[in-house]
């Protein structure tokens, strides 16, 4: 499938999401409020139903999972070989995607949606890695008593290395710079 066809099919599915987001609007005034976990539900079934129609007009294989972390909705897409095109370069494909994602369900509820969306399981094996690297410049800082300056990361990245810094008792880490290239210093304390 050529990239303008699928400029094309995406654009499709997003008419057909604004056609049911009319049909949605017109019946929530008369449903009862929903609890914080039944939205994120219904969120997270907003997200596969959009997602699972863009992955038909792509032809890739995936499986959905739907799930609530908190106080989040998180979708992952998990099977076929050709997902991996959908996370891109650092992630960038998948960033994206999620704030497509997020788009389409807050045409939907009309509320601004926090959802997480991970692809082939990029995200999750992209935190394993990011708390790895946390815990051990935080050990290396403990050794040495010289402090590491980190390469840049998203906010999201950044509160991952620093939640496994702070589980190394004798340092602390905080956040240097200003976006796109704001990194996390490690400290002895």
């Amino acid at each position: 499938m050529s990239a303008e066809t699928k400029e094309v099919a995406v654009e499709e599915v997003n008419d057909e999401v604004a056609a049911a987001d009319t049909v949605a609007e017109e019946s929530v005034s008369d449903e009862p409020e929903l609890s914080d976990e039944e939205r994120l539900v219904e969120e997270g079934e907003i997200a596969g139903d959009y997602l699972e129609q863009l992955l038909d007009v792509l032809d890739f294989d995936g499986d959905i999972d739907l799930d609530v972390d908190g106080d989040r909705a998180i979708v992952s897409i998990d099977g076929g070989s050709d997902l991996v095109k959908l996370v891109g370069k650092n992630g960038e494909v998948l960033d994206a995607l999620q704030e497509l994602t997020r788009l389409a369900v807050q045409r939907t509820t009309g509320d601004r949606s926090r959802l997480m969306l991970d692809v082939a399981r990029w995200r999750a094996d992209r935190r394993e890695r990011l708390a790895k690297l946390g815990t051990e410049v935080a050990e290396r800082v403990l050794e040495s008593g010289e402090r590491e300056t980190l390469d840049p990361m998203s906010p999201f990245e950044r509160k991952i290395v620093h939640d496994a810094v702070a589980g190394v008792e004798g340092v602390y880490s905080e956040s240097e710079g200003t976006e796109p290239n704001r990194r996390v210093v490690v400290l002895k304390s």
